[in-house]
């Protein structure tokens, strides 16, 4: 625990002028980032007597170890880089709201050629026009549903689209009259780009427009004595009035809002916000978070609207947000919120009539979403809380082990061997810790060899970490054999996702969450007594002996530790045990998808992935141009400058990486003894 005086800054070394603060643990993360009208009068109130400060903010001040800050001109820039820092960051002590689950959106893919109607969750894509959140799917597939027979606009993904040009034949719903087949060429792409525009109109909130339009066509039908023409404009019609009424009418004046609410107690917070759109609600969402700041209900506004507008612009931020409780700095929140649409916002209480009515109606659902979540976490924290404390009495631990470690070795018969690395924290797998593993110090299966080799270099990055960080100043060097500065292993750890980890270069102290540099309370390896012996051996070789190590078993699902010749055995009613199993089983599912797209990727490969300064394009042109890989295989140099883009030099490069790798004997189909020919990518089919 740091002494907020040892880092306090001296007097007159804050400025007066707007800006936003980090503090920063001693592992140089940054912790906490708020923002200030007037820097020097906001710190100040950090660095006061730890008694009067609330106990949220008195444990973050004694957990920092620094605090720095940037000055800017407005206001309004503050508030903008407050919401970057929060999002780059990821501070542990700031509010951060977080979906409860993925709403499903209705969009348009407007950035298409023929656009595309369809049920979208996640991220939110250029060019894609979004209406909702929704409750559910199938609410959208309803709405959807009726809207095609006015609106008959392309719902059919890519696939389905090219075999329907290739065939000459539009799917079923071009047949009913439920897509205007602009795959056949029944309708122009400028015509079908203008139904699309019709349908997010009328999406919208614009749709007395088109009623009114339907029933004028109606009419004149019917006075021509078209009446089956006139039936299906009026069924079109009632369709459309459907569609309107899944989203009731909430407020009058066909008003474009959206309304927050906020539920709290000590620990938490619910928001809820309805969308609000031509006077109908037509989408929901909400968040839940626990209070890590001593923040009131006028700060969970302002980081709500952070959350809910930080990445949106135009239209997708409406021209009036209702809230609860007005921010600290309701001008610069509303400039802000004005910058982002491109017009004015209108920012406000609601005071009386349908406005506050409805604000009521939301407070509700906020209030019976946070008593939902209290319910269900109460019973999930009360679980993972007694699994923890089962894993440190059965393993003679000190204290519970609040970050869990587990890896995992994957490979077939020997090839593509690698290993996964996945942490768990309070009981919760934490995914954006995760890492992957090459193993390169070694052929073959070997599994005890690639524990030994995964854990020494999980660690060696933690040691290095430690050692640039300064943290060695006030306590012992390791003394294990292997150097802390002596170069990673070839192939280093990759992250969760598919790029590549980082060499084990220096980087600057940015507090953004390091690779490696946290250790975990326990190391579970999947496997018995020898892959848990290597594990321990491993870190003794680092000098590392303040972390526990484990094994768990498949056979029996006993526990193994380390110098013991008999298994902990844990009940199997054990919340401990199931744990721990949740935790090696995500091991090892993260471990064997990885092998398995290390292997798909191996088969996949060619000779030309070998040539240096050969991208797709090119060699797309090289297979295009000879036909299949077998004729590239066979062609002169000369031949091969004949391709477009490609000259002499990439040429013999090319003729090279044929050469040395030599052609593998030719495949046999053993029930028809027909030789298998290589495909256009290079592989055999």
């Amino acid at each position: 625990m740091a002494d907020p005086s040892s880092y306090r800054p001296k007097p007159g070394q804050i400025p007066d002028s707007p800006g936003v603060y980090k503090f920063r643990d001693e592992h140089r993360r940054v912790i906490y980032v708020g923002k200030a009208k007037n820097l020097r009068q906001r710190l100040a109130n950090y660095f006061q007597d730890l008694a009067g400060l609330h106990p949220r903010t008195r444990t973050m001040v004694t957990t920092a170890a620094s605090v720095e800050w940037t000055v800017v001109s407005t206001e309004v820039e503050a508030l903008q880089l407050e919401y970057s820092w929060i999002k780059e960051f990821d501070p542990r002590f700031n509010v951060k709201y977080r979906d409860d689950k993925s709403y499903p959106y209705l969009a348009v893919t407007l950035n298409e050629e023929f656009p595309r109607v369809q049920v979208m969750r996640g991220a939110k894509k250029k060019g894609v026009r979004y209406f909702g959140p929704y409750g559910h799917a199938w609410a959208i597939r309803e709405t959807v549903d009726l809207m095609l027979r006015v609106f008959p606009v392309r719902t059919c993904s890519a696939g389905v689209f090219k075999n329907a040009e290739r065939t000459g034949r539009p799917c079923l719903l071009g047949y009913i009259g439920k897509c205007s087949a602009p795959c056949v060429g029944r309708v122009t792409p400028e015509e079908h780009r203008d139904l699309a525009g019709d349908f997010c109109d009328f999406m919208a909130g614009r749709t007395g427009t088109y009623i009114r339009r339907l029933e004028k066509d109606m009419t004149q039908a019917a006075e021509d004595m078209e009446y089956e023409r006139a039936a299906r404009l009026r069924d079109d019609a009632e369709a459309l009035r459907r569609a309107m009424e899944k989203s009731a009418v909430v407020l009058a004046d066909a008003t474009d809002a959206d309304l927050i609410a906020v539920a709290e107690d000590e620990l938490e917070a619910a928001v809820q916000i309805f969308h609000v759109r031509g006077g109908r609600v037509r989408g929901q969402r909400g968040w839940v978070t626990d209070k890590v700041e001593a923040v009131d209900t006028a700060g969970l506004v302002e980081h709500a609207l952070q959350q809910l507008y930080g990445e949106e612009s135009g239209d997708s931020v409406p021209k009036e947000v209702l809230v609860p409780a007005l921010p600290e700095d309701p001008e610069a929140v509303s400039q802000w919120l004005a910058d982002r649409r491109g017009s004015q916002v209108s920012l406000r209480i609601p005071q009386r009539g349908d406005k506050k009515d409805l604000m009521v109606t939301v407070q509700r659902n906020a209030q019976q979403a946070l008593g939902l979540h209290k319910t269900k976490r109460a019973s999930d924290l009360t679980t993972r809380s007694r699994a923890l404390e089962e894993i440190a009495e059965a393993l003679g631990l000190g204290s519970a082990p609040l970050r869990v470690e587990c890896f995992d070795i994957s490979h077939l018969q020997g090839d593509d061997v690698v290993a996964s690395m996945v942490v768990f924290e309070d009981g919760l797998a934490r995914k954006s810790e995760y890492r992957r593993f090459q193993i390169k110090g070694f052929e073959g299966q070997d599994d005890v060899r690639s524990m030994h080799e995964v854990i020494g270099r999980r660690f060696r990055r933690y040691l290095q970490e430690k050692e640039r960080t300064g943290e060695w100043e006030d306590s012992p060097a390791p003394t294990g054999p292997v150097p802390v500065s002596a170069p990673s292993v070839p192939g280093t750890a990759e992250p969760g996702s598919a790029r590549e980890e980082p060499r084990d270069e220096p980087r600057e102290d940015d507090g953004r969450p390091k690779r490696f540099a946290y250790p975990p309370q326990l190391v579970v390896v999947d496997g018995g007594q020898p892959q848990v012996a290597a594990a321990k051996r491993a870190l003794d070789e680092l000098g590392i002996d303040d972390i526990a190590v484990c094994g768990l078993a498949k056979r029996l699902e006993e526990v193994w530790l380390p110098d013991d010749d008999d298994p902990v055995v844990l009940p199997r009613s054990s919340e401990g045990l199931y744990l721990l199993q949740r935790i090696r089983d995500e091991a090892h599912r993260f471990a064997i998808t990885y092998q398995r797209a290390k292997r798909a990727k191996r088969i996949r490969s060619s000779p030309l992935d070998d040539v240096p300064g050969l991208g797709d394009t090119r060699k797309q042109a090289l297979i295009k141009h000879f036909g299949s890989v077998k004729k590239l295989r066979q062609a002169t140099i000369d031949e091969i400058c004949e391709v477009p883009g490609i000259g002499r030099r990439t040429a013999e490069s090319v003729a090279v990486a044929f050469a040395a790798a030599a052609p593998a004997a030719p495949a046999v189909n053993t029930a028809t003894g027909e030789i298998i020919e290589e495909d256009d990518g290079g592989s055999r089919t």
